[in-house]
């Protein structure tokens, strides 16, 4: 069980290293918040579960299904509401030339 919790836990760093990597390069704010959230879910998800199966107790496993399930249920609304605002304030600006936004929006 520990090989197998170690390698799930390895795999979860690997999902988020590669969210954190597209939120470097990803163009827009919703393409952003996307992959945040998807392998961010994903990532977590596999790091808890590699966690529950590496730790050998089995006392600790209800505190980690139940924040299993609390991410389960926020990180998709919290997804959700920012995707909301973020459609609803409009494309982004377009930068000038010393790279902020211009004046007036």
């Amino acid at each position: 069980m520990m090989t197998v919790g170690w390698t799930l836990c390895f795999l979860g760093v690997v999902v988020l290293l590669i969210a954190a990597l597209g939120l470097l390069r990803l163009p827009d704010a919703l393409a952003r918040q996307h992959a945040a959230t998807k392998a961010g879910t994903l990532g977590l998800g596999l790091l808890i579960l590699g966690a529950g199966l590496a730790a050998g107790r089995w006392d600790w496993t209800p505190r980690l299904l139940l924040l299993l399930a609390l991410l389960m249920v926020s990180l998709p609304l919290a997804s959700h509401a920012l995707a909301r605002a973020a459609a609803r304030s409009g494309p982004e600006s377009p930068a000038d030339e010393t790279g902020t936004r211009p004046r007036g929006k």
